[in-house]
């Protein structure tokens, strides 16, 4: 859907003399192949500009480009002939290509690829200024595809246009897995080992990866072991992992806890369920009128188990897992940090479905003062501004611990589908984390009274929990005997929790929560 709207967009632009455009893309090729079928629509010749290449007619291009030309090739070289035409080998130079389109002066579409990155030459984009405002008369436009200009030059301003390809849609790669499956059938044999639902979670799956990057992972799998399976979405995560690493801007989490290693919120978890089945199915739950979930905000003191949580939400939604940390965005050079930014958010939208953990988010958009030159607050906006609208199925998980640091405009309504507030954990819950941690250090909590130790250790955290029985472990083989109540005991009197060093804030955090969010 995303890419037909973006097609009729590009169809009015061109029809309505908006006489340059720019494609913010990885995709050149596939853009390419759009503004063909857009023209060959409109009527219009199709030029094509590249570095190696130079300026050539959309009917010189590769073979499998010409098939999809249509019947208005022959006009298109009608209209020009090939004696008056430039050799395209003349033409490497942007700016010659760009003296023949202003040449030519007549209607058309012209794809420059990659011209972006050369317009801070302020000669060649004045030469592109005086190429593109033959199309304020005529149908047409020069569309630089690529990545686009960090910032404009001011003589383009008044022409330019921008627009970001959308990523391919699910029918886009359920049709590309169709076709590699057809085609190396051809040459090898090859088996579908995979049900309907299970094809689609892996068409799914490949959401947020260019159609060359989902063709070399689909035919990698499917010649390694000549099967297309449900276990090639591990490869799908692996490819995604690699190119998170990459980029450098987000971290991928290996996601191991799940739901059932958070003891207590039962009203966090109960939400989670409820929106369990539409991450599942998506295309089911679109069809009944529910959208993918924006994300959540947990508030709490130190050691709670918010994190926790956020990884947990992975693991039981099957989703994979990205840590934002804002501070590693933070750049020296005015306008880098927003880049960094725009940067992370994009590929977080490009590895979707995801869920992408934000831990201390406080300490990223603090409120208050100019020390750092206003960078806090403009990205603090850029956030609020793609928490509307993001266009990846990204889910949200932002964690906090002092509420009154975090800016009002991030706890409107709306920002986040709830607001849950994860208080220190009751008696019975705090048996229940004692007993997690005891089995993951292999130990039969059965063995031991949790209700007199949950009973001892009012006002703990699950963090502090968890050091009771680490210290507990050093003592015990210290003095060469086993784990028990007693040592158990001895370091829950020794720890002073959070609860009393820091009552005052706890208070005033229980305060604020009480009518503003969630208990969960």
């Amino acid at each position: 859907m995303a890419t037909d709207v973006f097609l009729s967009d590009l169809s009015l632009l061109l029809r309505s003399r908006h006489p340059l455009i720019f494609i913010e893309t990885e995709e050149k090729d596939r853009a390419e192949s759009l503004l063909l079928h857009v023209a060959e629509g409109l009527g219009l010749p199709f030029h094509v500009w590249t570095r190696t290449k130079g300026l050539f007619l959309a009917s010189e291009l590769p073979a499998e480009h010409v098939a999809n030309l249509g019947q208005y090739a022959g006009e298109v070289i009608a209209a020009l002939p090939k004696a008056q035409r430039t050799p395209a080998s003349l033409t490497v130079q942007p700016l010659t290509a760009l003296g023949e389109v202003e040449k030519y002066n007549r209607a058309a579409v012209y794809n420059f690829q990659g011209l972006a990155e050369d317009l801070s030459d302020p000669v060649l984009a004045t030469k592109l200024a005086d190429a593109v405002k033959q199309f304020l008369k005529h149908e047409g436009a020069v569309v630089v595809t690529g990545a686009a200009p960090s910032e404009l030059p001011h003589v383009l301003r008044p022409f330019a246009t921008v627009l970001e390809l959308p990523t391919p849609q699910f029918e886009e790669y359920r049709r590309l897995a169709e076709e590699i499956y057809r085609d190396l059938s051809k040459r090898t044999y090859v088996e579908l080992h995979i049900t309907k639902d299970e094809m689609r979670r892996l068409v799914n799956s490949l959401q947020g990866l260019t159609l060359l990057e989902a063709e070399k992972i689909l035919t990698k799998a499917m010649l390694e072991d000549n099967r297309l399976s449900v276990d090639d979405i591990g490869r799908i995560t692996e490819a995604k992992q690699n190119i998170v690493a990459r980029e450098g801007l987000l971290e991928y989490y290996p996601v191991e806890e799940t739901l059932e290693d958070v003891a207590g919120l039962p009203g966090l978890k109960a939400w989670l369920k409820k929106r369990r089945a539409l991450v599942q199915k998506p295309e089911e739950a679109k069809a009944f009128g529910l959208e993918f979930p924006k994300g959540l905000l947990l508030l709490g003191v130190q050691g709670s188990g918010k994190s926790l949580c956020a990884k947990a939400v992975a693991s039981d939604w099957g989703l994979p897992l990205l840590k934002m940390d804002p501070s590693g965005l933070y750049n020296k050079y005015i306008g880098e940090t927003e880049r960094n930014f725009r940067r992370a958010t994009k590929l977080a939208e490009k590895m979707a479905p995801v869920v992408l953990w934000i831990d201390e988010i406080e300490k990223a958009f603090a409120s208050g003062g100019d020390m750092d030159g206003g960078v806090s607050q403009r990205v603090l906006g850029a956030f609020l501004s793609w928490l509307q609208e993001r266009r990846g199925d990204v889910f949200v998980v932002a964690t906090a611990n002092e509420v009154s640091k975090l800016p009002p405009e991030l706890l409107r309504k709306g920002r986040f589908d709830e607001i849950f507030f994860v208080d220190l954990p009751a008696a019975a819950t705090r048996a229940e984390i004692l007993a997690l941690h005891l089995k993951k250090r292999k130990r039969d909590a059965g063995q031991f009274d949790l209700s007199a130790l949950a009973a001892q250790t009012e006002g703990f955290s699950g963090a502090e929990l968890e050091q009771v029985v680490v210290s507990g472990l050093y003592t015990a083989f210290a003095e060469g005997e086993p784990l028990n109540d007693s040592i158990l005991e001895i370091e829950a009197r020794q720890t002073v929790p959070l609860s009393v060093t820091m009552a005052e804030k706890l208070a005033a955090l229980r305060s604020w929560a009480e009518v503003r969010a969630v208990r969960a």
